[in-house]
């Protein structure tokens, strides 16, 4: 993740703000509030205003994600992206019984627990791949990015932090 926020900052970030860049950062599948918060630390923005920053960053993509993954799945099928969508399916295949097996709980944890291959993202995509009530996956999600927020900023705020 380092590499990818240096070379983000060395080519995207220099024509932009330090917050729109940790914003954007944010938003990225598979970097999301965790790139985004170690980013605004390194950049010293301070916590509250980085925090404010990568969870609305990182909700951004949520309903669109819920509301049109499976026809932006079905568009890459049909349109000569069939090993992408693929992918796409097992990974929300590979993740449903960790969120299954919980319900509700699950699918925050899922997202909230900020380790590789989880997220808002990914719990989206399961969320929206296997009709899940609309409402409450955005509640769990919700939920979840907030939670991956505290743990994020006691470790980029705090350990970080007082490494730097």
């Amino acid at each position: 993740m380092n590499s990818f926020l240096d070379w983000f900052m060395a080519t995207i970030g220099q024509h932009i703000s330090p917050e729109l860049s940790v914003f954007l950062v944010s938003m990225l599948p598979l970097i999301e509030e965790r790139g985004g918060l170690i980013l605004a630390r390194l950049l010293n923005i301070p916590m509250a205003e980085g925090i404010a920053l990568c969870v609305c960053g990182n909700i951004l993509p949520i309903p669109f994600i819920l509301l049109l993954i499976k026809k932006f799945i079905h568009w890459l099928a049909d349109h000569r992206f069939a090993r992408l969508a693929s992918w796409l399916l097992d990974k929300a295949e590979k993740n449903k019984p960790k969120i299954e097996k919980y319900g509700f709980f699950g699918l925050t944890l899922f997202v909230g627990i900020p380790l590789p291959g989880t997220g808002a993202w990914t719990g989206s995509l399961v969320a929206a791949v296997f009709d899940m009530d609309l409402k409450k996956a955005s509640v769990s999600i919700l939920i979840g990015v907030f939670l991956a927020a505290v743990i994020m900023t006691i470790i980029s705020y705090g350990l970080i932090g007082s490494i730097l």
